[in-house]
């Protein structure tokens, strides 16, 4: 009898850790980011390389604090994907990572799909937002928008312990 009741609490204290690490990792961390109006959703210029502020709508946004790449935003603009390519600097690189079911406007496979059929184009937001990571836009023909974080070469190589590759900044103090 007294092994059943050992048994019975090993299971019910699992369901309730494995609970509560869910409720964490897809609700707890995430907070919603307000627009500000502003400079919400900027993309870099090919001629400054500097980061700008685009014109954009209908802006969404969630990050979280427990990771640098956690950040999610959804927003449509009446700029065209022509006078974006002519404007600001590619991405070449994009992988958008997944969001948390209830942010429903973010679909990384059906963003990281149209992204590989040429039916979205992605944009340099802001390099190094945080050491080793960028901010990456994608935008569709409708003027449908996704910005996500991503792990740039630099901060692979620093975050895997390795020595800071050429051409990158400095690493800040790890």
């Amino acid at each position: 009898m007294l092994g059943k009741i050992i048994a019975g609490a090993i299971v019910i204290t699992g369901l309730a850790a494995g609970v509560a690490m869910y409720y964490l990792q897809v609700y707890h961390y995430y907070e919603t980011i307000e627009a500000t109006g502003t400079n919400d959703v900027e993309m870099t210029l090919l001629v400054t390389e500097q980061p700008e502020p685009i014109l954009y709508d209908s802006f969404e946004a969630i990050n979280a604090t427990s990771s640098p790449i956690r950040y999610r935003a959804c927003f449509t603009t009446t700029q065209s994907l022509t006078m974006m390519t002519e404007t600001y600097v590619a991405f070449e690189t994009p992988e958008p990572l997944v969001a948390p079911n209830w942010f429903s406007c973010f679909d990384a496979e059906e963003i990281g799909y149209a992204l590989e059929r040429g039916e979205a184009l992605a944009f340099m937001g802001t390099e190094n937002i945080e050491y080793g990571i960028d901010r990456v836009v994608a935008v569709f023909p409708d003027g449908r928008g996704y910005v996500w974080h991503q792990i740039n070469h630099c901060g692979e190589k620093v975050f895997n312990g390795e020595p800071t590759p050429e051409g990158c900044p400095p690493k800040p103090g790890y």
